[in-house]
C-alpha cells in the first residue's frame, strides 16, 4: 500500500492531537475517547482528491477478529470526509494497539450491517442518537468492515 505519502494532519486540533500522542506511544497512551474509557482505533487513508495520507481515531467496534468502521461523523447529514477515501480505495491501516496492520474495508447493508450497527450501539451508546439525527436528514450512516489482507 502507498502510505508513504504526504501526511495532512487534522484541521479539529483535538483529533490531530489525540492521533499523534496514540501512535507516539504504540497505542498506550490517548486510547480512549477523550474521558469516556471507551477504546479507539485509528485508521489511515489516502484522500481521495489530496492524495495525501489521513489519520482518523474512530471508536473500537472489534468481533472475532474483524473490526467495524462506522462514517457516523456524529449524526451529521452528510458523510466524514474519510467515508470517500475509503469509497475511493478500500486498502487502509488499522492500528489497534502497539501497530497498524494492512486491512480492507467493504460497505455493508441488510442484516449484516445490522448486526454490527448492534455491536456498534453496543460499544458507543451515542450511535443510536446519531442514528435518529443522520435519519431525520435522510441519510443512512455507513458501516465498513475490515478484512485482513
Amino acid at each position: 500500500m502507498a502510505f508513504d505519502g504526504e501526511y495532512e494532519a487534522s484541521t479539529w486540533d483535538w483529533v490531530a492531537e489525540q492521533v499523534e500522542r496514540y501512535e507516539a506511544s504504540n497505542g498506550a497512551e490517548a486510547n480512549t475517547l477523550r474521558d469516556t474509557g471507551i477504546p479507539i482505533i485509528i485508521i489511515t487513508t489516502v484522500g481521495h482528491k489530496s492524495g495525501k495520507v489521513r489519520k482518523v481515531p474512530l471508536m473500537r467496534v472489534e468481533h472475532e477478529g474483524e473490526y467495524a468502521i462506522i462514517a457516523s461523523k456524529g449524526g451529521a447529514p452528510s458523510h466524514p470526509g474519510w467515508y470517500y477515501n475509503l469509497m475511493a480505495d478500500q486498502n487502509i491501516l488499522l492500528q489497534d494497539g502497539p501497530a497498524p496492520f494492512e486491512t480492507e474495508v467493504r460497505l455493508v447493508d441488510g442484516d449484516e450491517r445490522a448486526a454490527w450497527w448492534e455491536r456498534a450501539v453496543a460499544v458507543f451508546p451515542n450511535y443510536a442518537d446519531y442514528h435518529v439525527k443522520a435519519t431525520e436528514a435522510d441519510r443512512e450512516i455507513p458501516v465498513f468492515i475490515s478484512k485482513a489482507v
